[in-house]
């Protein structure tokens, strides 16, 4: 077995394909300083190159020392591009004598759920119906035109702003579950094609950071309900998560919050945390010291800046009048979002490492809710979250399609595939 696969590669693919490295060897290079990975059997030192990852260092970080096969093939739509970006990192094969699979995993669940994806592939499940998006788009739009109408027509009174708040929170709920599909590179055959839009979704009609959501959620993707590795379950000792974390927080005395009254202050800190990373009295300010000097041109300037925002400040007579209108908009946007993106995996699994296979870790951290037109719609299609999480860049209008060969899959092997209504949904968050 060799010894110098510390170079990264340097010596050329020739040499490295001579090298043959052990499980036991490689789960040993899963520190910061020292990572190698298993895609395909071929054995990967990607210490050097993680920082230089295009999801961001962390995500990959997580895979470190483990065969990271299901995961490359999960968040890559061009695998064969991006094999020339590993090709100079390969250090050498798992050894003929080494299984695919580390950590004593079920190998034929492994490859019955490998044989379910070239199903789907065969099936074109992974190919973007464009009349859906397109439709779903301009659905977003017509409603930050209806905004943009009724500013114009009925003026800026207290009836109009709340049924303002209410069309700007729905477009702006939805434009969010747009930028999710786009982020995920589930619509376009390139990208290149998606990363633009994302940033143009999640940056002009969001007001918030595609590299800040990539890095976040990929990591997320990558090991949901892992603690020190997703960062959704991090709460920052606000909250207190899953069957482990408490006993910990118990032997350690650690009590920053009440947390046997975090089911409480949880409607609150949804707010906050939804509303703080979106700056709301900067622009009203902006807003008021732009109108002083461009009284005209100011809506013009706040359309081409965020529509919504030239909505949420028509008037601008009135610091108050400004700033109500984007707080409610965001009261009700911060809940509607966390209420859908919480009832799939705060109920969950939620726990450290246990190093399973893609499929049993995907399952055991996501729930469905029950399908249904308003479920579909209300949620962006996150309904069908174990779908989406073993399949992040499926197009969403397909994951109906592979929902029942992935209950069989489950059905199999007894792993639980867990589905409720939405209502059972909402109250499990509070239990």
């Amino acid at each position: 077995m060799g010894k110098g696969g510390e170079k990264g590669g340097e010596s050329g693919e020739a040499e490295a394909q001579t090298r043959s490295y052990t499980w036991e060897e490689i789960q040993k290079h899963n520190r910061r300083t020292d990572k190698w990975l298993v895609i395909e059997r071929k054995v990967y030192n990607v210490t050097q190159w993680a920082h230089r990852h295009p999801g961001g260092h962390r995500v990959i970080s997580h895979c470190a020392g483990e065969d990271a096969t299901d995961a490359f093939k999960a968040f890559h739509i061009n695998p064969t591009l991006v094999q020339k970006f590993l090709k100079p990192l390969l250090i050498g094969e798992l050894a003929p004598g080494e299984p695919s699979q580390d950590r004593d995993k079920n190998s034929q669940l492994v490859e019955d759920f490998r044989t379910l994806r070239k199903t789907a592939e065969d099936m074109n499940l992974f190919r973007a119906n464009p009349l859906f998006f397109s439709l779903y788009f301009g659905h977003i739009i017509a409603m930050e035109v209806l905004a943009w109408l009724m500013v114009s027509y009925f003026g800026t009174g207290w009836i109009t702003t709340l049924v303002l708040a209410c069309i700007l929170t729905t477009s702006q709920t939805q434009a969010g579950w747009l930028q999710h599909d786009f982020g995920h590179l589930s619509v376009f055959k390139k990208s290149s094609w998606n990363h633009i839009v994302h940033k143009f979704i999640i940056g002009h009609l969001k007001g918030a950071s595609a590299n800040w959501w990539n890095h976040r959620h990929f990591q997320h993707h990558a090991k949901p309900n892992i603690f020190k590795k997703d960062p959704d379950v991090n709460m920052l000792h606000i909250f207190v998560l899953g069957d482990t974390q408490p006993v910990e927080y118990g032997k350690k005395k650690l009590k920053y919050l009440p947390y046997n009254h975090q089911h409480e202050y949880f409607f609150l800190s949804e707010y906050l945390t939804c509303t703080l990373p979106f700056p709301l009295n900067a622009p009203t300010v902006l807003a008021e010291r732009l109108q002083k000097y461009f009284p005209h041109r100011l809506r013009l300037l706040l359309l081409l800046v965020n529509p919504s925002l030239f909505a949420s400040y028509p008037g601008l007579q009135y610091k108050l009048s400004c700033f109500f209108p984007v707080c409610f908009r965001r009261f009700l946007e911060s809940h509607w979002f966390v209420w859908v993106t919480q009832m799939n995996h705060i109920p969950m699994e939620i726990d450290c490492e246990k190093h399973r296979d893609w499929l049993s870790s995907q399952v055991a951290a996501t729930c469905n809710i029950e399908q249904s037109f308003f479920n579909d719609w209300f949620t962006g299609h996150l309904n069908f979250q174990i779908e989406h999480h073993l399949f992040p860049t499926m197009p969403r209008h397909n994951f109906w399609k592979v929902k029942p060969l992935v209950k069989s899959l489950c059905a199999k092997y007894g792993v639980q595939y867990e589905e409720k209504p939405l209502g059972k949904a909402f109250v499990d968050i509070i239990g």
